[in-house]
């Protein structure tokens, strides 16, 4: 059966109502449907009374959801989980119900709606709307930050393994985790590698959620506080830089990569986990996360030319680019 070609008319239509869909999916997110389904179909009256909001708002919301197949609704008006619906349970190991929460913030969300102040300018409302950069802002809210690291750590445990194993981390001896968060990553390569010491390297307060003794694996990784606008641990044979180049400018990122060809020891390299966008129209995760980073963010998805140049200036030369099978890739630099 062929499925109808949407006219471009429509298209545009539902492009434009696109938003409606984030509000509503944050919506059950934040109120923590998913979990009250668990045990089985529901009516929005019931769930409702439960949760303490308004029923017949809660159904409008619910009715919505189902037509894109979150949630489903039967015959009886009854709503029930569907496999999509199911990643927004808390006690799913796959959850990314914090990743939601994280994504549909504020901080993503008004800066977006401002999008024309961008385009006219060339500079993120962020500053002006919430009066301080994005991560001085996070640092400052605690209540904020903390969901936004929850978020970025739900979001990477859906890649982490994946990513991880498309590379091949044989014969090294350490690996420092630049601005590794929670430690979700790193913890997938001491999984996949057991002679592999690691050292997750972060702020203080992000250490501090750090999963790493939960996996298993203090003995054989280092948590170490830092700023990588400073310095990296020094010695190591690969420094991960994971979802954080594409934060910044250019000129910060060849900061942060100098540092690491400071540190590395001989023979060693930097691991680049960020989107690389493919020349053409064709759709692609790092086109939509490019223009949420212009949004909120100094910082931008790249192409592998571009890379190319970050990695000259940082005394760098670009090895090779590994696709994986998430929208990232592993993009491998050595010392040029």
């Amino acid at each position: 059966m062929t499925t109808p070609t949407v006219h471009p008319a429509q298209r545009i239509v539902d492009l434009s109502f696109g938003f409606i869909l984030s509000g509503a999916l944050s919506s059950v997110a934040e109120l923590g449907v998913a979990d009250k389904l668990a045990q089985g179909p529901r009516s929005a009256a019931s769930l409702a009374e439960e949760l303490g909001v308004h029923a017949q708002s809660l159904y409008r919301v619910l009715r919505l959801l189902a037509s894109v197949e979150v949630f489903a609704e039967n015959e009886a008006g009854l709503f029930s989980l569907t496999p999509a619906a199911e990643y927004l349970r808390t006690d799913d190991a796959s959850s990314l119900r914090s990743a939601v929460r994280m994504l549909t913030q504020d901080i993503f969300w008004a800066p977006t709606g401002k999008m024309v102040e961008t385009v006219r300018t060339g500079q993120t409302p962020f500053d002006r709307i919430f009066g301080k950069p994005f991560f001085d802002y996070l640092n400052d809210d605690t209540v904020q930050g903390a969901l936004f690291h929850q978020g970025m750590s739900s979001l990477s445990d859906m890649e982490n393994g994946t990513i991880a194993g498309s590379y091949d981390f044989a014969g090294m001896g350490s690996v420092v985790d630049v601005g590794g968060g929670h430690g979700g990553f790193l913890i997938e390569v001491l999984k996949l590698a057991p002679q592999v010491r690691g050292v997750l390297f972060d702020h203080a307060q992000v250490l501090g959620g750090s999963r790493v003794a939960q996996a298993g694996f203090s003995e054989r990784c280092a948590l170490v506080e830092g700023d990588f606008f400073q310095s990296v641990p020094k010695g190591s044979d690969a420094y991960v830089l994971k979802r954080i180049l594409h934060d910044w400018n250019d000129e910060t990122c060849v900061r942060i990569l100098r540092h690491c060809r400071e540190a590395m020891a001989e023979g060693g390299r930097v691991l680049v986990i960020d989107t690389v966008i493919p020349p053409g129209n064709a759709p692609h995760g790092g086109k939509v996360l490019d223009v949420m980073m212009l949004a909120s963010l100094p910082g931008r998805e790249r192409t592998k030319e571009d890379f190319h140049k970050l990695f000259a200036q940082a005394g760098l030369k670009l090895s090779r680019s590994l696709p994986t099978p998430t929208a990232l890739s592993i993009t491998e630099a050595v010392a040029a």
